[in-house]
């Protein structure tokens, strides 16, 4: 047993530094390139930040456990936005000022509707796979889209001050670049078993410790990366990091998981995960888009409800645990 927590910290600790790595090399490398600001924030950071939990779920799936690779994308998109965003706020209330952003708030409360819809059959075939990767394709293609003609938006001048800050040499962002994806990929592999191996002593189902435990850690760069922009007064890079995470969690995520080994999903993931998620993410929605013509924000009121959810969901998957059979 201490084997397998030891591999579950080590994992975690490797995971959240060899993230930053990857972030840092391929920000700087795109950079190089002359990629404008508003697409290394809204892609090449929006992968990066994502790139441990896709790694983790796609090696899940690999080894047919399903539950992790469910509850790794599901809990990271509750954890992104009930705690990450929470704490943001809590720290400096978030003002929505990008154009961009706006646009992506009614588009992912539209992707988790079709996630809903795709998994309502308790199945997650290859079919509702490919479905989910076209429409991350889709979003790419527009991500580009925007990237190129709004390079005046807020964000892009968030991203540049904060890429410039960090810039590394070419050599040294592209060895940065490589070693982080290589880490990334052994401290995932490390992860996995750990978490695997406790839930078997435990008696504890993979989708729980996917929703707890390995869903926390693989977001922990967005809570470094958010939580920083946050102390900066960088609303929209918070947001942001939220934002894309969400998309590439419940698009690519899940998408490439189910392409690698098609699974049956519990009823307690539609009932129970599901409906915290969708909440969360309309919630969301309704604060953070600004409607006749208000101000979109996340002011600390709302960060500490966020917070309290966040707090009560946890509470209720221990209590699951907990119950006696």
């Amino acid at each position: 047993m201490m084997l397998a927590i030891a591999a579950l910290i080590a994992g975690l600790v490797l995971l959240v530094w060899s993230a930053d790595r990857f972030v840092e090399g391929s920000a700087s490398t795109a950079r190089h390139f002359g990629m404008p600001p508003l697409l290394i924030g809204m892609v090449i950071v929006g992968f990066g930040t994502s790139a441990p939990e896709m790694v983790v779920s796609a090696l899940a799936s690999i080894d047919g456990n399903a539950g992790i690779a469910l509850g790794n994308a599901y809990g990271s998109n509750i954890c992104n936005i009930a705690l990450i965003l929470g704490v943001s706020a809590l720290i400096n209330p978030i003002m929505v000022h990008s154009t961009v952003l706006r646009k992506e708030l009614p588009i992912l409360t539209l992707v988790i509707i079709l996630t809903v819809v795709l998994l309502a059959d308790l199945d997650l075939s290859r079919l509702d796979a490919v479905i989910l990767l076209l429409v991350f394709g889709g979003l790419m293609a527009w991500t580009i889209y925007q990237g190129l003609k709004r390079k005046s938006d807020t964000l892009a001048k968030e991203v540049e001050s904060e890429t410039a800050e960090k810039e590394l040499p070419l050599k040294r962002a592209v060895f940065s670049l490589l070693a982080g994806l290589l880490l990334l990929i052994v401290s995932s592999r490390i992860l996995v078993w750990g978490a695997v191996e406790i839930a078997q002593i435990f008696g504890v189902s993979d989708m729980i410790i996917g929703l707890t435990i390995v869903a926390v850690g693989t977001s922990l760069p967005e809570l470094a990366s958010s939580v920083i922009a946050a102390r900066k007064g960088e609303h929209d890079i918070a947001l942001g990091n939220v934002l894309g995470s969400n998309l590439f969690n419940t698009l690519a995520v899940v998408g490439i998981a189910g392409s690698i080994h098609p699974f049956a999903v519990e009823p307690e993931t539609i009932s129970r995960d599901m409906v915290v998620m969708g909440a969360l993410t309309i919630s969301l929605f309704l604060i953070g888009y600004g409607f006749r013509g208000r101000q979109g924000r996340v002011n600390r009121l709302e960060g500490a409800a966020l917070l309290l959810v966040y707090v009560g969901y946890t509470a209720w998957l221990i209590s699951t645990v907990l119950a006696p059979v």
